[in-house]
């Protein structure tokens, strides 16, 4: 039987196209930590200050890097499980590609300039809304006529955790976006919603874009090269259904635990808070089967640091996980909320699950695509994982000291029951986490510039003469 011949062109670009706007966005995190750092680097220009440069990252890490590194693993992994070539031929494949480029310099361009609908998330005008929902139906149609036309009878868990993240993110845009423009040919428009509404409507979107794009699609990569690494099958298969139609059924209900002690009525926040809690066992569940896959292969985690990277990532997820329920309870809430535990918390999931996650499949993937042996350098790996890794624990236990900080100063009160400190007071006693939580943004972007040149010269079939990791310590331990 002929070997089918996939289409890969996509996946190539978007691989491409992730290193690329990692590294922009996590410049651009750097750049924003350090402005909170030294204020004057805010540059008196409208166009640089941190209120326009904030969606500017948060945007390139999550929809430019995260959004390339899942639609192009979904196009890798959907072909080869079910031994299917893409549906839509060569150019629908690559107008989703270019087309969803285009989405991020409108979204980027239209936040420098200030040109947004003004709400939570900053979110982009409505053009630009109208071209991610084409460009958005377009990847639907390519993803699911591939499962359509699939050779294999049995559709892998991979893909459901795909599918559902195409499905549903497709609804959270449509719902959250609803404007009405002002005029044709203008950029002005109104948002269909208004008051608490707009707020349950916006955290109903806010927090099933982290439960559907960035958990639900990394999961995907989770099951996918996870298995394909450590060349082991998955631990739990079943496991691996249950976590699934728990996490999807769970996770929609849970965005009003954003909203403690605000004008939405007590029992949807209570709701929120509730199912949130339920999240954290399914979602353990999914953390225990996918380090467990290593059952019998431990000994990678010594001599593969793309291993290492694929589960310390699940290690995040897992400490994510937890640390979300934890927060949504309205005591802790109360403590936690509008302070800098909440950046640190979403940093723990951001870069230890997302990115490593992304970083471990992009290393197995590029070899791969470009038909080489290995990558260039399996060392220069191994110093990237520790830049990243020590980048990391800077950033979050940084944020996490100085938010709960914050939140018990906030609340501290004399004998004459007024507030002890002022809001400056709390403000200037932060100024030094920042300084090390910028440090710590600083070693990350450095990790994944190790990572750029590497891969480059991975694509240019170098390969760099190494002795395999362990093999020394092991020639050592004989010599004792």
């Amino acid at each position: 039987m002929a070997t089918l011949q996939y289409n890969d062109t996509p996946t190539r670009l978007f691989m491409i196209s992730a290193m690329f706007w990692g590294i922009i966005g996590f410049l651009v995190g750097l750049v924003i930590a350090t402005q909170l750092v030294f204020p004057e680097l805010n540059l008196g220009l409208e166009y640089t200050t941190f209120g326009r440069l904030r969606p500017v990252h948060t945007s390139a890490v999550i929809f430019a890097f995260g959004g390339s590194v899942l639609l192009g693993t979904s196009f890798h992994v959907v072909q080869r499980t079910c031994r299917a070539v893409l549906f839509g031929g060569k150019f629908l494949p690559l107008f989703i590609f270019w087309g969803y480029q285009i989405f991020i310099l409108l979204a980027a361009s239209g936040y420098v300039m200030g040109i947004t609908q003004g709400r939570e998330y900053a979110e982009p005008e409505w053009y630009t809304d109208i071209w991610l929902t084409i460009i958005w139906v377009a990847y639907l149609v390519v993803f699911l006529g591939t499962l359509i036309k699939r050779k294999e009878k049995h559709i892998y868990v991979a893909n459901w955790f795909y599918l559902a993240f195409i499905v549903t993110i497709a609804m959270l845009h449509i719902v959250n976006n609803l404007a009405v423009p002002v005029e044709v040919v203008g950029t002005k428009s109104y948002s269909m919603f208004s008051g608490v509404q707009d707020a349950l409507i916006q955290w109903w979107y806010g927090h099933n874009a982290v439960g559907f794009f960035l958990t639900a699609g990394f999961l995907a990569i989770m099951y996918y090269f996870v298995p394909k690494q450590a060349n082991r099958p998955v631990y739990s298969y079943r496991l691996s259904i249950v976590h699934f139609w728990a996490v999807i059924f769970l996770y929609i209900w849970a965005g009003p635990h954003h909203l403690h002690y605000t004008a939405l009525p007590d029992w949807s926040q209570t709701v929120g808070m509730v199912f949130s809690i339920m999240l954290w066992m399914p979602s353990w569940g999914g953390m225990i089967n996918g380090i467990m896959t290593l059952s019998g292969a431990w000994d990678k985690l010594r001599t593969d640091p793309i291993m290492r990277f694929l589960i310390i990532s699940i290690s995040f997820y897992g400490m994510a996980t937890f640390e979300g329920p934890l927060m949504a309870i309205k005591s802790v809430n109360a403590l936690s909320h509008y302070t800098d535990w909440t950046i640190g918390h979403v940093h723990a999931g951001a870069l230890g699950w997302v990115a490593c996650v992304s970083f471990g499949a992009m290393y197995y993937l590029f070899p791969v695509l470009w038909k080489r042996t290995r990558l260039y350098s399996i060392r220069l790996v191994n110093v990237h994982f520790w830049f990243a890794t020590v980048g990391i624990v800077f950033y979050i236990t940084s944020m996490w000291i100085s938010g709960i900080m914050q939140g018990l100063m906030w609340r501290a009160y004399n004998e004459y029951g007024f507030l002890t400190y002022s809001f400056a007071e709390t403000v200037e006693q932060m100024h030094p986490y920042y300084a090390i939580r910028a440090f710590g943004g600083l070693l990350f972007l450095i990790g994944a510039l190790i990572m750029a040149y590497n891969l480059y010269r991975t694509v240019k079939g170098d390969i760099r003469e190494e002795i395999p990791m362990g093999e020394k310590a092991t020639k050592q331990l004989k010599k004792a």
